[in-house]
Protein backbone atom coordinates (compact mmCIF):
# COMPACT_ATOMS: atom_id res chain seq x y z
CA UNK A 1 0.00 0.00 0.00
CA UNK A 2 1.65 3.45 -1.03
CA UNK A 3 2.22 5.67 1.86
CA UNK A 4 0.71 8.89 2.12
CA UNK A 5 1.89 12.07 4.17
CA UNK A 6 -0.89 14.62 5.03
CA UNK A 7 -0.08 18.41 5.46
CA UNK A 8 0.08 18.11 9.09
CA UNK A 9 -1.21 15.39 11.79
CA UNK A 10 -0.94 16.38 16.10
CA UNK A 11 1.54 14.16 17.60
CA UNK A 12 0.46 12.78 20.95
CA UNK A 13 3.60 11.82 22.32
CA UNK A 14 3.56 13.18 25.84
CA UNK A 15 1.28 13.09 28.79
CA UNK A 16 -1.77 14.08 26.98
CA UNK A 17 -4.11 10.36 27.46
CA UNK A 18 -2.83 10.63 31.26
CA UNK A 19 -4.22 13.75 32.19
CA UNK A 20 -7.55 13.35 29.94
CA UNK A 21 -8.09 10.41 32.08
CA UNK A 22 -7.55 12.07 35.34
CA UNK A 23 -10.26 14.50 33.70
CA UNK A 24 -12.55 12.11 33.32
CA UNK A 25 -11.85 10.25 36.20
CA UNK A 26 -12.60 13.02 38.26
CA UNK A 27 -15.63 14.54 36.55
CA UNK A 28 -13.85 18.10 35.93
CA UNK A 29 -15.01 17.69 32.21
CA UNK A 30 -16.04 21.27 31.50
CA UNK A 31 -14.49 25.05 31.97
CA UNK A 32 -13.49 24.57 35.49
CA UNK A 33 -11.09 22.21 36.19
CA UNK A 34 -7.05 22.50 37.68
CA UNK A 35 -5.66 21.84 34.18
CA UNK A 36 -7.03 25.15 32.95
CA UNK A 37 -4.74 26.78 35.74
CA UNK A 38 -2.06 24.68 35.12
CA UNK A 39 -2.18 25.30 30.82
CA UNK A 40 -2.16 29.13 31.22
CA UNK A 41 -0.12 29.07 33.75
CA UNK A 42 2.53 27.12 31.58
CA UNK A 43 1.81 29.21 28.60
CA UNK A 44 2.88 32.58 30.57
CA UNK A 45 6.16 30.92 31.66
CA UNK A 46 6.77 29.78 28.29
CA UNK A 47 6.25 33.02 26.90
CA UNK A 48 7.87 35.08 29.33
CA UNK A 49 4.32 37.34 29.83
CA UNK A 50 2.37 38.23 33.07
CA UNK A 51 -0.87 36.72 31.72
CA UNK A 52 -2.36 33.73 29.52
CA UNK A 53 -5.80 33.67 29.26
CA UNK A 54 -7.53 30.44 27.51
CA UNK A 55 -10.37 30.48 24.66
CA UNK A 56 -12.41 27.93 22.69
CA UNK A 57 -10.28 28.78 19.62
CA UNK A 58 -7.89 31.49 18.20
CA UNK A 59 -10.74 33.25 16.15
CA UNK A 60 -12.09 33.64 19.73
CA UNK A 61 -8.88 34.81 21.10
CA UNK A 62 -8.67 37.34 18.17
CA UNK A 63 -11.81 38.71 19.03
CA UNK A 64 -11.73 38.90 22.74
CA UNK A 65 -8.51 41.06 22.44
CA UNK A 66 -9.83 43.38 19.65
CA UNK A 67 -12.99 43.94 21.97
CA UNK A 68 -10.39 44.27 25.08
CA UNK A 69 -8.96 47.28 23.48
CA UNK A 70 -11.79 48.89 22.84
CA UNK A 71 -12.49 48.21 19.24
CA UNK A 72 -16.17 49.29 18.21
CA UNK A 73 -18.12 50.04 15.15
CA UNK A 74 -16.74 52.35 12.98
CA UNK A 75 -12.99 51.98 14.17
CA UNK A 76 -9.93 50.35 11.29
CA UNK A 77 -7.44 48.31 12.28
CA UNK A 78 -4.55 47.16 10.07
CA UNK A 79 -4.20 44.43 9.18
CA UNK A 80 -1.86 42.03 6.73
CA UNK A 81 -3.82 40.68 3.26
CA UNK A 82 -1.63 37.37 3.81
CA UNK A 83 -3.41 35.35 6.48
CA UNK A 84 -5.72 33.31 7.53
CA UNK A 85 -9.50 34.36 7.37
CA UNK A 86 -9.99 34.97 11.12
CA UNK A 87 -7.62 37.81 11.16
CA UNK A 88 -10.27 39.90 9.03
CA UNK A 89 -13.52 38.27 10.43
CA UNK A 90 -12.21 39.31 13.55
CA UNK A 91 -12.26 42.81 13.28
CA UNK A 92 -15.37 42.83 11.43
CA UNK A 93 -17.57 40.98 14.64
CA UNK A 94 -16.34 44.14 16.13
CA UNK A 95 -17.75 46.25 13.34
CA UNK A 96 -14.62 47.47 12.50
CA UNK A 97 -12.98 47.77 9.00
CA UNK A 98 -10.04 45.73 8.58
CA UNK A 99 -7.01 47.81 6.16
CA UNK A 100 -4.71 45.73 4.41
CA UNK A 101 -0.90 46.26 4.41
CA UNK A 102 1.08 44.00 1.38
CA UNK A 103 3.80 41.68 2.16
CA UNK A 104 7.41 42.15 2.10
CA UNK A 105 8.94 39.59 -0.60
CA UNK A 106 11.71 37.86 1.42
CA UNK A 107 9.45 37.01 5.38
CA UNK A 108 6.32 37.04 3.36
CA UNK A 109 4.94 39.14 6.59
CA UNK A 110 3.66 42.57 6.36
CA UNK A 111 5.72 45.24 5.09
CA UNK A 112 6.44 47.84 7.99
CA UNK A 113 6.81 50.71 5.37
CA UNK A 114 3.55 51.01 4.05
CA UNK A 115 1.97 50.83 7.51
CA UNK A 116 1.94 54.26 7.93
CA UNK A 117 0.66 55.02 4.09
CA UNK A 118 -3.32 53.16 6.10
CA UNK A 119 -3.25 55.18 9.02
CA UNK A 120 -6.19 57.51 9.24
CA UNK A 121 -8.78 59.27 12.51
CA UNK A 122 -10.42 55.84 12.53
CA UNK A 123 -7.42 53.81 12.80
CA UNK A 124 -7.49 51.97 16.10
CA UNK A 125 -4.58 49.19 16.47
CA UNK A 126 -2.32 46.94 14.01
CA UNK A 127 -3.00 43.33 13.66
CA UNK A 128 0.26 41.47 12.77
CA UNK A 129 0.59 37.79 11.85
CA UNK A 130 4.08 36.10 12.05
CA UNK A 131 2.96 34.50 8.90
CA UNK A 132 3.81 30.39 8.52
CA UNK A 133 6.57 30.86 11.40
CA UNK A 134 8.56 33.76 10.89
CA UNK A 135 8.31 36.50 13.22
CA UNK A 136 7.62 39.99 12.04
CA UNK A 137 9.94 42.23 12.30
CA UNK A 138 8.13 44.24 15.44
CA UNK A 139 10.56 47.05 16.44
CA UNK A 140 9.36 49.14 13.72
CA UNK A 141 5.72 49.05 14.08
CA UNK A 142 5.87 49.07 18.29
CA UNK A 143 7.66 52.80 17.24
CA UNK A 144 4.51 53.36 14.62
CA UNK A 145 2.07 52.10 17.27
CA UNK A 146 3.71 54.42 19.98
CA UNK A 147 3.70 57.23 17.55
CA UNK A 148 0.03 57.69 16.55
CA UNK A 149 -1.39 56.06 20.14
CA UNK A 150 -2.53 52.36 18.93
CA UNK A 151 -2.38 49.30 19.90
CA UNK A 152 -0.26 45.84 18.40
CA UNK A 153 -1.83 42.90 18.65
CA UNK A 154 0.17 39.85 17.88
CA UNK A 155 -1.87 37.32 15.74
CA UNK A 156 0.59 34.15 17.21
CA UNK A 157 -1.08 31.40 15.77
CA UNK A 158 0.93 29.97 13.72
CA UNK A 159 4.60 30.90 15.57
CA UNK A 160 4.12 29.55 19.14
CA UNK A 161 7.62 29.19 20.08
CA UNK A 162 9.16 32.02 17.67
CA UNK A 163 11.85 34.87 18.46
CA UNK A 164 12.01 38.05 17.93
CA UNK A 165 15.30 39.08 18.53
CA UNK A 166 15.64 37.08 21.79
CA UNK A 167 12.05 37.62 22.69
CA UNK A 168 8.94 35.33 22.53
CA UNK A 169 6.50 35.67 20.32
CA UNK A 170 3.45 36.89 22.07
CA UNK A 171 5.86 39.02 24.32
CA UNK A 172 6.35 42.01 22.33
CA UNK A 173 2.72 43.79 21.25
CA UNK A 174 0.14 44.85 23.93
CA UNK A 175 -1.17 41.63 23.73
CA UNK A 176 -1.19 38.20 21.46
CA UNK A 177 -3.55 35.84 20.07
CA UNK A 178 -2.55 31.70 20.07
CA UNK A 179 -4.62 29.28 18.05
CA UNK A 180 -4.79 25.53 19.27
CA UNK A 181 -6.26 24.12 16.17
CA UNK A 182 -4.84 20.48 15.77
CA UNK A 183 -2.47 21.38 13.00
CA UNK A 184 -0.64 23.70 15.47
CA UNK A 185 2.66 23.68 16.63
CA UNK A 186 0.87 22.25 19.91
CA UNK A 187 -2.77 21.86 20.18
CA UNK A 188 -5.85 21.10 22.04
CA UNK A 189 -7.69 19.82 19.37
CA UNK A 190 -9.66 23.09 18.60
CA UNK A 191 -8.83 25.98 21.47
CA UNK A 192 -6.68 28.83 21.91
CA UNK A 193 -4.87 31.31 24.06
CA UNK A 194 -4.38 34.94 25.07
CA UNK A 195 -1.33 36.53 26.06
CA UNK A 196 -0.63 40.20 27.78
CA UNK A 197 1.59 41.61 30.39
CA UNK A 198 -1.34 44.50 30.62
CA UNK A 199 -3.64 43.36 33.91
CA UNK A 200 -6.74 45.73 32.53
CA UNK A 201 -6.73 43.85 29.29
CA UNK A 202 -6.49 40.58 31.29
CA UNK A 203 -9.13 41.40 33.30
CA UNK A 204 -11.36 42.64 30.17
CA UNK A 205 -10.89 39.26 28.44
CA UNK A 206 -11.44 37.32 31.12
CA UNK A 207 -14.97 38.51 31.97
CA UNK A 208 -15.84 38.74 28.44
CA UNK A 209 -15.08 34.88 27.50
CA UNK A 210 -17.28 34.24 30.86
CA UNK A 211 -20.62 35.31 29.55
CA UNK A 212 -19.26 39.12 31.43
CA UNK A 213 -20.22 37.44 34.71
CA UNK A 214 -18.57 39.17 37.31
CA UNK A 215 -16.19 37.32 39.09
CA UNK A 216 -16.84 38.53 42.59
CA UNK A 217 -20.35 38.16 42.17
CA UNK A 218 -22.35 35.19 40.72
CA UNK A 219 -25.12 35.21 38.10
CA UNK A 220 -24.75 39.05 37.90
CA UNK A 221 -23.41 40.13 34.38
CA UNK A 222 -22.32 43.86 34.04
CA UNK A 223 -21.43 43.20 30.77
CA UNK A 224 -22.38 41.64 27.48
CA UNK A 225 -20.39 38.51 27.57
CA UNK A 226 -19.36 35.61 25.26
CA UNK A 227 -19.20 32.02 26.43
CA UNK A 228 -15.53 31.03 24.65
CA UNK A 229 -14.11 29.65 27.72
CA UNK A 230 -12.06 26.57 27.07
CA UNK A 231 -12.55 22.83 28.71
CA UNK A 232 -10.34 21.42 31.45
CA UNK A 233 -10.40 18.50 28.99
CA UNK A 234 -8.82 20.63 26.02
CA UNK A 235 -6.81 22.00 28.53
CA UNK A 236 -5.13 18.30 29.59
CA UNK A 237 -4.47 17.83 26.03
CA UNK A 238 -2.67 21.03 26.03
CA UNK A 239 -0.69 21.08 29.19
CA UNK A 240 0.07 17.56 28.06
CA UNK A 241 1.70 19.49 24.75
CA UNK A 242 3.56 21.99 26.87
CA UNK A 243 5.55 19.60 28.59
CA UNK A 244 6.95 18.64 25.13
CA UNK A 245 6.87 21.93 23.64
CA UNK A 246 11.00 22.36 23.25
CA UNK A 247 10.32 19.01 21.27
CA UNK A 248 7.48 20.25 18.98
CA UNK A 249 9.24 23.12 18.22
CA UNK A 250 12.55 21.32 17.25
CA UNK A 251 11.09 18.88 15.15
CA UNK A 252 9.45 21.58 12.74
CA UNK A 253 12.51 23.35 12.61
CA UNK A 254 14.52 19.77 11.68
CA UNK A 255 11.60 19.18 9.02
CA UNK A 256 12.12 22.81 7.22
CA UNK A 257 15.72 22.17 7.10
CA UNK A 258 15.68 18.59 5.77
CA UNK A 259 13.54 20.38 2.80
CA UNK A 260 16.27 22.96 2.54
CA UNK A 261 18.88 20.35 2.40
CA UNK A 262 17.39 19.01 -0.57
CA UNK A 263 15.43 22.07 -2.30
CA UNK A 264 18.35 24.60 -1.68
CA UNK A 265 20.09 24.78 -4.74
CA UNK A 266 16.50 23.97 -7.34
CA UNK A 267 16.29 27.28 -9.04
CA UNK A 268 12.68 27.02 -9.29
CA UNK A 269 11.65 27.33 -5.93
CA UNK A 270 11.86 29.86 -3.37
CA UNK A 271 12.43 28.36 0.54
CA UNK A 272 11.50 30.32 3.46
CA UNK A 273 13.71 32.40 4.97
CA UNK A 274 14.98 33.22 9.15
CA UNK A 275 16.33 36.40 9.22
CA UNK A 276 19.45 36.80 11.55
CA UNK A 277 17.41 38.63 14.35
CA UNK A 278 14.56 35.94 14.19
CA UNK A 279 14.16 32.36 14.90
CA UNK A 280 11.24 30.76 12.56
CA UNK A 281 9.84 27.74 13.99
CA UNK A 282 8.26 26.75 10.25
CA UNK A 283 4.76 26.09 11.07
CA UNK A 284 4.77 25.44 7.77
CA UNK A 285 7.35 24.21 5.34
CA UNK A 286 6.69 26.32 2.17
CA UNK A 287 7.48 26.94 -1.68
CA UNK A 288 6.91 29.52 -3.78
CA UNK A 289 7.63 28.67 -8.11
CA UNK A 290 9.66 31.24 -9.04
CA UNK A 291 8.01 31.33 -12.28
CA UNK A 292 4.92 30.20 -13.82
CA UNK A 293 0.95 31.09 -13.11
CA UNK A 294 -1.69 29.60 -10.17
CA UNK A 295 -3.00 27.26 -12.84
CA UNK A 296 1.29 25.65 -12.68
CA UNK A 297 1.28 25.50 -8.96
CA UNK A 298 -2.24 23.59 -9.36
CA UNK A 299 -1.05 21.52 -11.11
CA UNK A 300 1.89 20.75 -9.22
CA UNK A 301 -0.37 20.49 -6.20
CA UNK A 302 -2.45 18.05 -7.89
CA UNK A 303 0.38 15.84 -9.30
CA UNK A 304 1.93 15.35 -5.84
CA UNK A 305 -1.62 14.61 -4.49
CA UNK A 306 -1.60 11.24 -6.73
CA UNK A 307 1.44 10.23 -5.63
CA UNK A 308 0.36 10.54 -2.32
CA UNK A 309 1.56 13.39 -0.83
CA UNK A 310 -0.73 16.41 -0.07
CA UNK A 311 -0.23 19.91 0.29
CA UNK A 312 -1.81 23.48 0.75
CA UNK A 313 -2.29 26.41 -0.97
CA UNK A 314 -1.33 29.52 0.42
CA UNK A 315 -3.82 31.50 2.13
CA UNK A 316 -5.57 33.54 -0.27
CA UNK A 317 -5.21 37.59 0.42
CA UNK A 318 -7.99 39.12 2.38
CA UNK A 319 -8.58 41.87 -0.94
CA UNK A 320 -9.50 38.49 -3.36
CA UNK A 321 -12.16 37.27 -1.01
CA UNK A 322 -15.56 38.25 -1.69
CA UNK A 323 -16.59 40.09 1.78
CA UNK A 324 -14.12 41.94 1.37
CA UNK A 325 -13.01 42.50 -2.32
CA UNK A 326 -14.60 46.33 -2.03
CA UNK A 327 -12.41 47.52 0.11
CA UNK A 328 -9.24 47.79 -1.49
CA UNK A 329 -8.25 47.57 -5.12
CA UNK A 330 -6.16 44.33 -6.03
CA UNK A 331 -3.24 46.48 -7.56
CA UNK A 332 -2.31 47.90 -4.45
CA UNK A 333 -0.95 44.21 -3.23
CA UNK A 334 2.01 43.21 -5.63
CA UNK A 335 4.22 40.98 -3.76
CA UNK A 336 1.14 38.96 -1.64
CA UNK A 337 -0.82 38.54 -5.51
CA UNK A 338 2.76 36.96 -6.52
CA UNK A 339 3.33 34.82 -3.69
CA UNK A 340 -0.21 33.34 -2.89
CA UNK A 341 -0.32 32.58 -6.53
CA UNK A 342 2.79 30.60 -6.55
CA UNK A 343 3.13 29.22 -2.82
CA UNK A 344 2.56 25.99 -1.51
CA UNK A 345 2.52 24.02 1.98
CA UNK A 346 4.26 20.93 1.64
CA UNK A 347 3.66 17.92 4.69
CA UNK A 348 5.09 19.51 7.84
CA UNK A 349 5.09 17.48 11.19
CA UNK A 350 7.31 16.24 13.42
CA UNK A 351 7.01 12.68 12.72
CA UNK A 352 7.86 13.30 9.39
CA UNK A 353 11.58 11.18 8.45
CA UNK A 354 14.35 12.73 6.74
CA UNK A 355 13.83 9.83 4.12
CA UNK A 356 9.64 10.80 4.04
CA UNK A 357 11.11 14.43 3.15
CA UNK A 358 13.33 12.91 0.86
CA UNK A 359 10.73 11.24 -0.86
CA UNK A 360 8.30 14.28 -1.32
CA UNK A 361 11.28 16.16 -2.19
CA UNK A 362 12.51 13.81 -5.20
CA UNK A 363 8.43 13.87 -6.13
CA UNK A 364 8.24 17.76 -6.19
CA UNK A 365 11.26 17.89 -8.38
CA UNK A 366 10.39 14.92 -10.92
CA UNK A 367 6.26 17.44 -10.50
CA UNK A 368 7.82 20.58 -11.19
CA UNK A 369 9.91 18.67 -14.77
CA UNK A 370 7.22 17.94 -16.35
CA UNK A 371 5.77 21.54 -16.16
CA UNK A 372 5.81 22.47 -19.97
Amino acid sequence: MKKRYPIAIPVLNGNEKKYVTDCLDSTWISSNGSYIERFEQGFCDFCDTKHAISCSNGTTALHLALMAHGVERGDEVIIPTLTFVATANAVNYCGATPVFIDSEPDTWNINPELIETKITPRTKGIIVVHIYGHPVNMDPIMDIAQKHGLFVIEDAAEALGAEYKGKMIGSIGHSATFSLFGNKIITTGEGGMITTNDDRIAQQIRLLKGQGQDPQKRYWFPVIGYNYRMTNIQAAVGYGQLENIDWHVDQRIRVAKLYEQYLQDDVRLTLPVQKDWARNVFWMSSIILNKGTVQDRDHVMIQLKERGIETRPFFYPMHMLPPYKKLQKEEEFPVVNRISALGMNVPSYGTLSEEDVKFICMNIKEVLDGLV
